[in-house]
């Protein structure tokens, strides 16, 4: 039997959604082990005077969970 823990993550990027998504997972991925799936919850763009100049993915990851505090 095995359980999973979800954290929810918020990458960004100056070129697009994927690579903002791609970063947050990225990154997650060099402290947490066991990653399993990835769920994209919410797609946005910070603007400057009416430009995009950031595109936000809100993600939610799950791993395995090994125990301990959280």
């Amino acid at each position: 039997m095995s359980v999973y823990k979800i954290i929810e993550l918020v990458g960004t990027s100056e070129h697009s959604w994927e690579d903002a998504a791609k970063n947050a997972v990225e990154l997650a991925a060099k402290s947490l082990r066991g990653l399993r799936i990835v769920e994209i919850i919410k797609l946005d763009m910070r603007l400057e005077d009416g430009i995009v100049v950031e595109y936000r993915a809100r993600v939610n990851i799950s791993f395995k969970y090994e125990g301990g505090d959280d």
